[in-house]
């Protein structure tokens, strides 16, 4: 018979091969799906498995970024901006998420799995890459259309940005919503920046992934350290979820490699989805 102190053990490790293999199907943005299966299969609370969700939102957005970083595709200032808000705001969201009860928290994170849900719904109906991508493979998105100059213009004899006031506000506020965000709800806040880099600036897509990818390891890694602050983190359940979403990332990378984009979206939408309804179930009391 299994002993039964391995078997959440075992259950964490399988969830976490499980989000592992939906984090190379997906991108990064499937990282979303930790923090709802720690509740449901392993009956944790919010806060509890915020942390755990968000060292996995750190892992496979940094092994992300650092294929940007290795491409070049990284914009240092721009991300640097959005990450020291992203920051200053995280605790804040994390001290915010303390103080609300566990019911507001899954309607909002049910929330902000279905904007999440409907944006991929909207990607598989375009066969090329939308607003809001989280491809993890910088090198692999597709590139915007031209567009006129946002506020964030890139100077094409430099390839450099202009550094005006409007574009400095929208990074700085970008940047400390997501930040507060990612602490309030576990969650990485690359669907906040990747739509707003697209909608005030023209770089690239594969430039605006990597950059934002960049700051959602940085940001995420400072959640997670606020929320040990304030509460013991189950290293019984983090270790296995964590090492299990990783290696299950790079295992979906090879089996996932030949997978139709359109596909892998509407699959993740469907199952956000049916999450967050799960959810919605569970705050009222009716699961």
């Amino acid at each position: 018979m299994l002993d039964p102190t391995l078997a959440p053990m075992l259950l964490s490790l399988t969830l976490g091969l499980f989000v592992g293999l939906m984090l190379a199907m997906t991108g990064a943005g499937g990282a979303i799906l930790s923090l709802p299966l720690l509740v449901f299969f392993l009956h944790m609370n919010m806060l509890d498995a915020a942390p755990i969700a968000l060292m996995a939102v750190t892992v496979s957005s940094g092994f992300a970024a650092m294929l940007g970083l290795h491409k070049g595709v990284v914009r240092y200032k721009a991300a640097t901006l959005l990450a020291v808000f992203g920051v200053i705001f995280a605790p804040l969201g994390v001290y915010v998420a303390h103080q609300l009860p566990e019911m507001v928290l899954k309607v909002l994170f049910s929330l902000v799995l279905v904007v999440v849900a409907v944006r991929a719904f909207q990607k598989y109906q375009t066969p090329t890459l939308l607003i809001g991508d989280d491809c993890d493979d910088p090198s692999g998105c597709d590139e915007d259309e031209a567009k006129p100059a946002p506020a964030c213009a890139v100077n094409p004899a430099t390839s450099k940005l202009f550094w005006t006031a409007p574009c400095t506000k929208r990074l700085i506020l970008t940047g400390g919503f997501s930040g507060f965000i990612s602490g309030l709800l576990g969650v990485g806040g690359g669907f906040i920046i990747v739509p707003t880099l697209h909608s005030i600036s023209n770089l690239e897509t594969k430039m605006i992934v990597a950059t934002s990818l960049a700051v959602i390891a940085l940001v995420s890694m400072v959640s997670a350290l606020s929320y040990v602050g304030h509460a013991q983190i189950e290293w019984a359940v983090a270790a296995p979820f964590v090492s299990g979403a990783f290696f299950g990332m790079l295992m979906g990378r090879k089996i996932f490699h030949h997978l139709h984009t359109r596909y892998s979206h509407l699959i993740f939408a469907c199952l956000a989805l049916l999450i967050a309804f799960g959810m919605l179930l569970q705050a009222f009391q009716l699961l």
